[in-house]
């Protein structure tokens, strides 16, 4: 077995993707790993036209930027006061299974360790699944953490 040095833990802040960090911290201590909690923010795409008067939702997506800032620090802080090597991020951009992906190959991530919501039926064929596509292209070994 390859050495684990950086494991990344993409977050959304919810119970699912605390669970996924606790085992991540699991596996950070047995390996002495740097943990990369990264949550990723995608585009809000505005209607041009609803039929309505025009609504500015620019400042709802700035004030969700904000509210994630601030849980990413209070994550961060609390890792950071266990123990652990974190580096946080907030990522502005795409699908977030690209962005997950994409960070892992430019960071040399040895493991992400991602949350699943257990989503079934027409939800998921609708919505897919974020956690499927990260398996499908990632560049290292994914450790799931199913919902109980």
């Amino acid at each position: 077995m390859l050495p684990i040095t950086s494991i990344l833990v993409p977050t959304d802040f919810s119970v699912h993707s605390e669970k996924a960090l606790n085992y991540a911290k699991e596996w950070a201590k047995q390996w002495s790993a740097t943990i990369h909690l990264i949550h990723i923010i995608e585009p809000v795409i505005f209607p041009v036209d609803w039929g309505y008067t025009p609504v500015d939702l620019s400042d709802v997506e700035k004030e969700y930027s904000g509210a994630a800032e601030q849980e990413l620090k209070k994550t961060t802080e609390s890792l950071h006061a266990e123990g652990f090597s974190v580096i946080p991020q907030i990522i502005h951009g795409g699908r977030s299974s690209d962005e997950i992906n994409q960070y892992a190959k430019d960071h040399d991530i040895s493991l992400i360790c991602l949350a699943t919501n257990g989503r079934g039926g027409v939800e998921h064929l609708l919505l897919g699944s974020t956690t499927e596509r990260v398996i499908r292209k990632a560049p290292c070994p994914v450790l799931v953490i199913r919902p109980d």
